[in-house]
């Protein structure tokens, strides 16, 4: 679309050029001129065809570019630079998703929009290094719960290999809180529906829109159909390639399965309750289904699994964040498969277990059975205090002869557990996706699991007992920090004893220093009920860890990061500014 602002008409072509990767040459082609009258606008529709194009996926995320420059009388008027991949992304009724022909499982995690120390300003370094984690755990798409991510956060997932689903609405006309959306909702949706959907649909990562979260005017059947029935237009009418869904909340007591309000969605989204999408589509096998919103349960998983037609799933959620903590003095959500400072927790490990194809194994220590959840979030608040029960340590507060539960995660064939070097026997891994558990009379010094793939060791991960405190070990993400807003470099400070073992009980209080060409941005932990300022120099460890988020504030020079707790003392990082 181009607008002539000028008090005079004016002819105008478009200059197209399409570039891929180095080394792919590039296409230019221009459209033909146009006469656009003094204040006017025109809309230029122009085909190219890409031949043998370099296809987007998720393991080699292809981008090209598309640089548009209006012409006239010879001269550049303005331009513009959009990024776009080329990609096949549908939903099949009976086989789930596919991309490019290739069918697979979209194994999804919620995000909310904070960043922690960051707040709702986040530099996509933080991202950077959250998606990283989550791809570790066999995580392969994003839904934006609940309202539309920041362009440059679609940017990342596209350069990643993300998928995305794009969601818009936590409410349409009834509340939620007495002063959110639905006070804006008649008069805003469908125009902030067709702003979001042209702003992002030129993102590959982009495979489908969401019409709202858990909206609670779906028990007025007649209003929520008329309401989504012109959502889906808006959607369909400024992206036409893209299906859209809805995270449908209790559609069996609204009966959104029997009124005609879930077909007509493109897909059916819901949240929880796996055994009522599958009746759904056994109810309408043309009905293609997605988990808009999962559980860490194992039921939800082989539900998912062992169904072809179950496209994917998206767990609650992907990584803590802050509100939402149920019981105070917690201030975060604290069930994510990360916790807000990007390290992942026991429950992440065993998702990595039944999504990662990487050989894995992983121990904890188990003290408690999980505290139930709920089959679904209600509209009242819950005041619950969540109680750990998983330790990734092998340092139990009694170090006396007792018996501990040490639970095991792996998606090797089976896993043989060591106590300080003597096997405790093996045992196979169990198709149903359980975890493994040995009772093990504690002794200090080291716990270990291998994992046995055709009969060969082929992985290990070990637990050890860890002594006093003894020094703080430094460690950064990289050591290079460009000098502008986005780029953000975590060290992070490990209480650990002589032998370097992090001290898992450990919470002293660890002061960072900074020379140099960089500044301290922030300071965070993974302890949700820490209530000191995250822009300061200074925090409490929590389980040994703690954490100084360093940005650049020069274009060159050395960054050196030293830190301290009463008589401990650190190394030092080098970090290096760069323009």
């Amino acid at each position: 679309r181009v607008v002539n602002q000028s008090p005079v008409a004016r002819q105008v072509s478009l200059e197209i050029v399409i570039a891929g990767r180095a080394g792919n040459p590039s296409r230019r082609t221009a459209t033909a001129p146009r006469t656009i009258a003094a204040n006017g606008t025109a809309d230029f529709q122009h085909q190219i065809v890409v031949k043998d194009p370099e296809l987007w996926n998720l393991e080699r995320p292809s981008l090209y570019n598309a640089n548009f420059r209006v012409i006239s009388e010879g001269k550049a008027l303005d331009n513009e630079s959009v990024s776009f991949g080329i990609r096949d992304a549908r939903f099949v009724a009976a086989t789930g998703f596919w991309l490019n022909g290739k069918n697979f499982k979209i194994k999804g995690a919620c995000l909310h929009h904070d960043g922690s120390a960051f707040g709702a300003a986040v530099p996509l370094s933080v991202w950077e290094r959250r998606l990283n984690e989550l791809r570790k755990l066999g995580v392969n798409a994003i839904r934006t719960a609940h309202n539309p991510p920041a362009p440059e956060f679609l940017d990342l997932c596209d350069r990643m290999g993300f998928l995305v689903m794009d969601e818009l609405f936590d409410q349409w006309t009834l509340a939620k809180n007495p002063y959110d959306y639905h006070l804006a909702f008649n008069e805003w949706s469908k125009i902030d529906v067709r702003d979001t959907v042209r702003r992002d649909r030129n993102h590959p990562s982009v495979i489908i829109y969401s019409a709202g979260n858990e909206i609670r005017d779906t028990p007025n059947a007649d209003l929520a159909k008329r309401v989504l029935r012109e959502l889906v237009d808006a959607f369909h009418e400024a992206d036409p390639t893209r299906p859209v869904t809805q995270a449908l909340f209790r559609p069996n007591v609204s009966h959104d399965y029997d009124n005609g309000l879930a077909d007509l969605l493109d897909v059916v989204g819901q949240n929880y309750r796996e055994k009522e999408i599958l009746a759904a589509h056994k109810q309408n096998p043309a009905r293609k289904i997605l988990g808009t919103e999962n559980t860490h349960d194992i039921n939800q998983w082989v539900a998912m699994r062992d169904n072809a037609e179950y496209s994917g799933q998206f767990i609650w959620v992907g990584v803590d964040y802050l509100g939402e903590s149920r019981a105070w003095p917690t201030y975060a959500y604290d069930k994510g498969l990360l916790d807000r400072t990007a390290t992942t927790r026991p429950g992440g490990f065993q998702r990595q277990s039944w999504w990662s194809v990487t050989p894995m194994v992983y121990l904890s220590r188990r003290v408690a059975l999980d505290v139930r959840p709920l089959t679904d979030p209600g509209y009242k608040a819950i005041e619950a205090a969540r109680t750990q029960v998983l330790f990734p340590d092998w340092n139990p507060h009694d170090l006396s002869a007792h018996n501990e539960n040490v639970e095991v995660y792996s998606n090797c064939d089976e896993v043989e557990l060591f106590l300080n070097g003597k096997t405790l026997g093996k045992k196979p891994v169990p198709n149903d996706a359980s975890p493994l558990n040995w009772t093990v009379a504690f002794e200090t010094g080291s716990i270990k699991g291998v994992g046995y793939q055709a009969g060969k060791p082929i992985t290990e991960f070990t637990l050890r007992t860890a002594g006093p405190p003894a020094k703080i070990l430094l460690s950064v993400d990289r050591t290079r920090v460009a000098n502008n807003w986005d780029a953000v470099a975590f060290v992070t400070a490990l209480v650990v004893d002589k032998n370097g073992v992090i001290v898992p009980n450990a919470n002293d209080l660890v002061d960072f220093a900074i020379s140099g060409s960089g500044v301290i941005a922030a300071v965070d932990s993974s302890d949700n009920n820490d209530h000191d300022s995250f822009q300061t120099t200074r925090r409490n460890a929590f389980q040994g860890r703690v954490f100084a988020l360093v940005k650049a504030n020069r274009d060159s020079g050395k960054i050196v990061i030293k830190a301290t707790s009463g008589s401990l003392k650190s190394n030092g990082v080098t970090i290096r500014a760069m323009r």
